[in-house]
């Protein structure tokens, strides 16, 4: 929690945590006791036509408790941390001008530091340079540019794996753009967050417990149609899997199923796989947050009165 008791700065509550850990559950919970609106902060959910893969809360559970930024853009549009700042302090603003408390949940950890702590001055995207990019890694492939990267912009380029061709691309485009190396640019911090921000964390007490509930999600996810939901986008020719919908957890393993690459016992494993090495990250992330208050996801009742006692203080 940051000190901010002495100023006069509106309150913000943030609910973070790993995937599967009860995060929406608390926030919608916590919708009937205290003044909040709900803000997502989940770089899947901003999806449309994502929604089992996904886990996005359901119709039901929406219009019970609406979820701002959510369902705003189309699979293949992109979206960044620097765009998702800019939604999130105007939904804010909203929230805060009616008399009432911005509650922002999710697991993307870059997003909530991007709110937090601002953003360095990067350029914008610049369309062009992007495909001059884009058609030298089809003629040369990634790897080249990587190669490339690594003469530039060293720091950046050990950071960046080959395979990642949005970061790699973006990397690029700030050099080709500016004349001035990421590493050198995110130096520089940005604007911090105009609030009294109320940080919790939810998790499971043990990291067994964190994979039960992945495996159980990611098969429940599977029952409720998640299958079908991928052949519509996979059939999409506009859709590939570099955009970086595609490459949501779940989604990128049944992309390699559906194209014939693996079998369906396979896709399911590598989706369990990848949903954990995710959670690692996001708690990777957690354990070095500062001034967050823990909560026990198995504890959900605890965790709800834990909210209220802080934020009411």
């Amino acid at each position: 929690m940051t000190d901010f008791d002495n100023s006069p700065r509106p309150k913000a509550i943030f609910i973070m945590g790993p995937t599967a850990s009860g995060k929406t559950a608390l926030a919608m919970n916590l919708r009937q006791h205290l003044p909040v609106e709900l803000i997502s902060v989940d770089s899947a959910l901003i999806y449309r036509g994502m929604d089992i893969g996904t886990a996005k809360p359901g119709a039901d559970e929406l219009r019970h408790a609406p979820h701002r930024l959510i369902d705003i853009i189309d699979p293949a549009e992109a979206y960044s941390a620097a765009d998702f700042r800019r939604d999130a302090l105007a939904e804010m603003a909203d929230i805060t001008a009616a008399g009432r408390i911005p509650l922002l949940v999710g697991g993307t950890m870059l997003y909530f530091k991007a709110l937090l702590e601002g953003l360095s001055p990067l350029p914008p995207a610049d369309a062009e340079v992007r495909r001059r990019i884009e058609t030298q890694a089809r003629e040369r492939g990634w790897e080249a540019l990587h190669r490339q990267l690594c003469e530039i912009d060293p720091v950046a380029a050990n950071r960046i794996h080959p395979n990642d061709p949005q970061r790699l691309s973006r990397a690029l485009e700030v050099f080709f753009v500016s004349g001035k190396t990421l590493t050198e640019l995110t130096k520089t911090s940005g604007e911090a967050l105009p609030y009294q921000v109320y940080q919790f964390a939810i998790a499971p007490v043990t990291r067994e417990l964190l994979h039960q509930r992945i495996e159980l999600r990611f098969h429940q996810m599977l029952s409720a149609g998640f299958e079908t939901e991928a052949r519509a986008l996979f059939a999409r020719s506009d859709l590939h899997r570099d955009l970086p919908s595609v490459r949501c957890v779940g989604y990128r393993q049944m992309w390699s199923y559906l194209s014939g690459e693996i079998d369906y016992d396979e896709m399911v494993y590598r989706g369990v796989c990848a949903t954990r090495q995710l959670a690692k990250r996001q708690m990777t992330w957690l354990r070095g947050w500062e001034a967050v208050c823990w909560l026990d996801s198995d504890r959900p009742q605890d965790a709800m009165d834990k909210v209220i006692q802080v934020v009411s203080a």
